[in-house]
């Protein structure tokens, strides 16, 4: 997610709604930051290419291998392209469940007879499905029947637990020193992430091709529990989450991107541990992951570990991708969500991803915008007029598919929603219609150059920059044309694209208020400079706009 924010308060909740990610603009980073001294596109090609060795093997896995640095160690990051957005119809949130799961070890890793855990597990299964099979018949139930399944799981659970070596995975890798242990899940991608010392090289093969190979989901029915404790925190309890899930259901009426990461309470409550296994022979296979490694490692050692311990895992089929696309947006969209909570808008726009050209001046556009003081927004709501304490901008919610561009504001009291959100169609109105001085320009590309440096503090920065590119476009490479684009982006260019853009028909509108409080559903706000509910949401044809690009 690119947020910007700049305020007197902690960070924006909605940052949290979703598993952390690695942003286009911050992958872009890496090119240059790790080679800044070198004055070309073409130069800083050339010098990260010399540093990155590519490892392919036989099963389609890929590896990405960076020596750097005096320090003993090395950071690990192995990613799998499979997000929210690949969750099958019915089972949201089964991507990151199994994300989860994944740290519940293997048959030999976590247990202390893998022969009795494996029936004790069938049987669990059995159990589950049964139970959910007789609450589903609702007031036909049979109340004996659900006490006797419920004493039936919790029995197995017991039994389970005598033979589970808890977190035996996760204390192996602790106690050989390794930290930032830890795994996300988003729209597009898992990753699974850890430094360790570099003499523990074989060991993050060993445990992470055993993973891969053969993982036991124990615990399965617990850890779904767990997941859903985290969706009534994070959304059915957070105002910000349930503000940002009906974004994305609203914006996106057909493509998956509109099912949240963490899923809907209703199929959580239905996913079993079966589906699990189908799902994890579809995306978790060696043809559909890439490692990176970063530190103080020797390639070619890298080359020979990790064809032996990954070189015979069988490669899978293709997986599959949504066939859904969504729709082009013909007209705006309006919700409100009732909380009792300090009221806020999210407003959003459709969008192009890279390799678009769009995408690197979108980038622009959120700095122009948000990134400062000085920024566009932020002057104008939160020091002129003083309508908003907090205003920040995304890209959301992922970059396999066209996503959102979304700008989001709290008011300060006493001003309203529709204040602030007349604000912000205003300024994007300006975007469009006014050019961008050059020197304003300027400043944006400095700011941008300058941000490319703080990813590459870390190891794991760069093994984060450089997996998701790979993943993503398919070319770790593909970020050097990136950070080229992000530099050559021109005033023209970001005037053509706001008014192509920033338009009702491709508007979307959230609004977070008291139930006292807001407009409703059919309640317009403002239109920018007159004060007075829009023509789109009043009914009435909007006047005509700039034909709208690709998405």
């Amino acid at each position: 997610m690119i947020r910007r924010s700049v305020s007197d308060r902690a960070p924006h909740p909605v940052a949290r709604v979703r598993s952390p990610r690695v942003t286009v603009l911050a992958v872009a980073a890496a090119v240059v930051a790790c080679v800044a001294n070198f004055a070309t596109p073409l130069a800083r090609a050339q010098a990260l290419e010399g540093k990155v060795t590519r490892i392919t093997l036989d099963n389609g896995m890929r590896f990405l291998v960076v020596r750097r640095g005096t320090a003993p160690v090395f950071a690990a990051e192995l990613r799998f392209r499979v997000g929210s957005v690949d969750d099958p119809g019915g089972r949201s949130g089964l991507a990151h469940l199994f994300e989860h799961l994944a740290f519940k070890g293997t048959s030999t890793i976590g247990t202390r007879d893998a022969r009795k855990e494996a029936e004790i597990l069938d049987a669990m299964d059995r159990a589950a499905i049964n139970l959910m099979l007789e609450k589903d018949r609702g007031e036909k139930a049979d109340p004996k029947r659900l006490e006797a399944l419920r004493g039936d799981l919790e029995s197995l659970s017991k039994k389970l637990q005598e033979l589970t070596v808890k977190d035996e995975f996760s204390q192996i890798l602790t106690g050989n020193g390794a930290v930032g242990l830890n795994a996300s899940t988003s729209s597009d991608l898992t990753s699974y992430v850890v430094a360790l010392p570099a003499n523990r090289l074989e060991l993050w093969c060993l445990l992470e091709s055993a993973r891969l190979r053969d993982p036991v989901l124990r615990e399965f029915y617990s850890e779904r529990d767990v997941v859903m404790e985290e969706r009534r925190m994070r959304v059915d309890n957070q105002p910000q989450g349930k503000m940002y899930e009906q974004l994305l259901l609203s914006a996106f009426q057909a493509h998956p991107y509109r099912v949240p990461t963490v899923g809907f309470m209703s199929d959580l409550e239905h996913v079993t541990r079966p589906q699990a296994l189908e799902f994890r022979r579809s995306f978790y296979t060696p043809n559909n992951a890439v490692g990176t490694l970063v530190g103080d490692i020797d390639p070619a050692v890298v080359d020979r570990l990790v064809r032996r311990y990954f070189g015979d895992i069988p490669a899978g089929p293709e997986p599959p991708a949504p066939a859904t696309a969504e729709p082009p947006q013909t007209g705006e969209r309006r919700t409100v969500v009732e909380f009792d909570a300090e009221p806020e808008v999210m407003i959003a726009f459709h969008k192009a991803v890279w390799p678009s050209p769009d995408d690197p001046v979108f980038a622009v556009i959120d700095s122009l915008l948000t990134s400062g003081r000085t920024s566009r927004l932020f002057r104008r709501l939160v020091l002129e007029t003083r309508v908003a304490s907090d205003v920040y901008s995304m890209q959301v919610p992922g970059d396999r598919y066209p996503n959102l561009f979304g700008i989001g504001a709290t008011p300060r009291a006493p001003h309203t929603a529709s204040e602030v959100e007349a604000g912000i169609l205003q300024e994007l109105r300006r975007l469009g219609d006014e050019p961008i001085p050059e020197r304003e320009l300027q400043k944006i590309r400095n700011q941008l150059r300058a941000s490319f440096l703080y990813p590459l503090r870390s190891n794991q920065g760069l093994a984060g920059q450089l997996s998701f590119y790979e993943i993503i476009t398919g070319d770790w490479k593909n970020l050097n044309a990136y950070a080229s684009a992000l530099q050559a982006a021109t005033g023209p260019q970001v005037q053509e694209l706001s008014r192509r853009t920033f338009v009702a028909s491709n508007r979307t509108v959230t609004v977070l208020a008291r139930p006292t409080e807001g407009p409703g559903p059919g309640q317009a706000a403002p239109d920018p400079g007159t004060g007075k509910p829009s023509e789109a949401a009043r009914g009435v044809s909007p006047r005509p706009a700039a034909p709208q690009g690709a998405r």
